[in-house]
């Protein structure tokens, strides 16, 4: 299943205990250290607490996660936008992807021109709990119409490199 072609609209919600994991489980974060950090081709970088991140406005979508050949959850996450960050980061025009580097040096390259299209964006919950550090706690990328592979988990750091060409 491409989840490019997968219409979830009329899809139930799966249950958290019925989600597939991937990735490593067995990271533990220090909350109280932990920072999502902004750089690049930014007129102002941003190092920001997890409790800072709860404070930026919600917002909450029902996105499909497709492991290929393991799993698919259709799972209503929220958290923060990362159109939110950007603007708040002051995006230079030269900018034209960001860099996301999650757990294990896993990474992801998005046009920000995807960001304006897509449901893109970083959650803290799935199906109104607290993201459960298997999921990616504290942070995990959830990216529509993207494979599984590409939702890093941020689970100890998120830097983000903006980055021009």
């Amino acid at each position: 299943m491409n989840p490019a072609e997968i219409d979830n609209r009329n899809l139930e919600v799966d249950p958290l205990r019925q989600f597939g994991t991937m990735g490593p489980t067995d990271v533990a974060v220090d909350i109280k250290t932990y920072r999502l950090k902004v750089t690049g081709a930014v007129g102002r970088s941003l190092s920001l607490s997890y409790d800072q991140i709860m404070k930026y406005p919600s917002l909450t979508e029902v996105v499909l996660l497709i492991c290929p050949g393991f799993f698919s959850n259709n799972g209503r996450w929220t958290g923060v936008s990362f159109k939110t960050l950007l603007q708040e980061a002051q995006v230079k025009n030269e900018a034209k992807y960001v860099d996301i580097n999650g757990a294990n040096g896993k990474g992801v390259r998005i046009p920000l021109e995807d960001i304006e299209k897509k449901k893109i964006f970083l959650a803290y919950r799935v199906n109104g709990e607290t993201l459960p550090q298997k999921h990616g706690f504290p942070l995990r990328l959830v990216y529509e119409d993207a494979y599984g592979y590409d939702w890093v988990m941020l689970m100890k750091l998120l830097f983000c490199n903006l980055v021009t060409g």
